[in-house]
């Protein structure tokens, strides 16, 4: 295959932030915006080339307080999960879409939810990987929460030096098992994702690693039930290795958006598998 034309990184200002963004394809196309999770390196490169293969115009970008975005300071954000998703239906018009089919990984699926049904006119489809229907924070009785035991031991390990590249690379990739990712990506993507951080803090590091800052905005109110509302295409891609947020959580998106697919990879964790590019970018291409 053919790789498509690809741009260099830069920013869009939308919702007056700067959001990093990178394309891949050409302006013509129609437009595919993949909200990172938190950094847009959640959505793989070879996803991303499958896509623009295909005839979309494809734009990754970073959430506020990560990557090439907007930081400011992601142990206090002065923001919340609404003002995530106006940055969101302003970057369709700051890139000169009239609609999107909107992707989101795991807190950008959140953001991408909220923002098809706060904006229906703005996106035309919706893909929703490794999320679920409801905001960090005790969930629903009937999603299964995370596997905490799990969980907590990786989170018990000493903290790497946020400022050490290698140490901060090789932290990511000794829980990359446990979390049903594969370690040669994740220690890749780790070293990618410090060398884009705009700064030596170890706590903006920290937050683009982990996406710590996601769990202190406000999420409010509620959005699952309204998900019936929706009426667009709707993938919901799941791993069902995922111990985050356990398949189940996928499947209930599924169940309540109204005619949504749901796609379960039996080898993928938390993350997007490269691996799984031509799977993933196909039954994206098919809404």
């Amino acid at each position: 295959m053919t790789k498509p034309l690809r741009s260099s990184v830069t920013s869009v200002r939308a919702n007056g932030v700067d959001l990093g963004i990178e394309s891949f394809g050409h302006t013509e196309d129609p437009l595919i915006l993949l909200a990172g999770g938190t950094t847009m390196l959640s959505w793989p490169d070879a996803v991303c080339e499958r896509l623009a293969a295909g005839g979309r115009r494809v734009v990754r970008y970073d959430l506020r307080d990560s990557g090439e975005s907007t930081t400011l300071d992601p142990e206090n954000p002065a923001y919340d999960l609404r003002d995530l998703v106006a940055d969101a239906a302003a970057l369709v018009a700051a890139l000169g879409a009239g609609t999107a089919h909107l992707g989101g990984v795991g807190v950008g699926g959140m953001v991408a939810q909220v923002a098809a049904l706060d904006h229906p006119d703005l996106f035309s489809a919706l893909t929703l990987v490794g999320t679920r229907p409801v905001a960090p924070g005790p969930v629903d009785d009937d999603l299964p929460d995370h596997e905490f035991a799990l969980l907590g031991a990786l989170f018990a390990r000493p903290q790497p030096d946020w400022t050490d590249r290698a140490a901060v690379a090789t932290f990511a990739a000794e829980a990359a098992e446990p979390m049903g990712n594969d370690p040669a990506q994740t220690r890749l993507t780790a070293g990618r994702i410090w060398d884009r951080t705009p700064t030596a803090d170890p706590a903006v590091h920290q937050a683009n690693q982990l996406g710590t800052v996601f769990s202190r905005i406000d999420c409010a109110p509620r959005w699952r039930d309204r998900l019936a509302e929706l009426d667009i295409p709707t993938l919901v891609v799941h791993g069902r290795a995922d111990p985050f947020f356990p398949v189940g959580n996928g499947e209930a998106l599924a169940a309540e958006i109204p005619g949504a697919r749901l796609l379960v990879l039996d080898d993928m964790g938390t993350d997007l598998r490269a691996s799984s590019a031509g799977q993933v970018a196909a039954a994206m291409l098919a809404l």
